[in-house]
């Protein structure tokens, strides 16, 4: 297939609810003529469907070329939610380089109970969970305590931090089976 970058401009601004935005930059290196200019174009739209919030985008190369498999530089997509008392809310990434893995964070939130779930991933070849980490947070007597262990696959680390704040004073401790660490401060006046 032969496109140019009109007409992949032409397909994005019929299919979009919104305007594209066009910008341009300045490439570094030694250019003739109009070569160092970088336009990209980006484009961003949401729909529902149901129950469920869609929100999608591209930024991609706005340059004539033959190669559109070497126009895109990002897209996403996200799919937001509501599951007994849980926001929940998916991105996936997809790495326009060889279009063939996506990042993914996937969220949970339920602001009843004061407990959050991030998880983020990689989707290619196979599924890999690269880290995972829960915060729960608790108010008392006028201060705030959040809990959060986390736990990262990809470099093998396991930690719990724990903040404190009272509103003049901050507390962030640290703890690992290798290492711990306090972070205090406090405001006086």
């Amino acid at each position: 297939m032969k496109f140019t970058a009109i007409a992949l401009l032409s397909i994005f601004g019929a299919a979009s609810a919104g305007t594209p935005q066009l910008s341009i930059s300045v490439r570094d290196g030694n250019f003739d003529g109009i070569d160092g200019l970088d336009p990209t174009l980006k484009w961003e739209a949401s729909s529902s469907t149901g129950d469920v919030d869609l929100t999608y985008g591209v930024e991609a190369a706005a340059r004539p070329t033959k190669d559109v498999a070497s126009l895109p530089r990002s897209i996403w997509g996200k799919a937001s939610t509501n599951v007994s008392g849980w926001g929940v809310s998916a991105r996936a990434d997809l790495d326009c380089d060889g279009f063939n893995s996506a990042d993914i964070e996937v969220n949970a939130d339920n602001e009843e109970n004061d407990m959050s779930v991030k998880m983020v991933a990689s989707a290619g070849g196979e599924f890999s969970v690269k880290s995972v980490e829960a915060t729960k947070g608790m108010d008392m007597d006028g201060a705030r305590l959040t809990v959060t262990p986390r736990l990262d696959l990809e470099e093998d680390n396991r930690d719990v931090v724990v903040t404190y704040n009272n509103g003049d004073t901050d507390v962030k401790l640290t703890a690992s089976a290798d290492n711990q660490e306090v972070e205090i401060s406090h405001s006086t006046g």
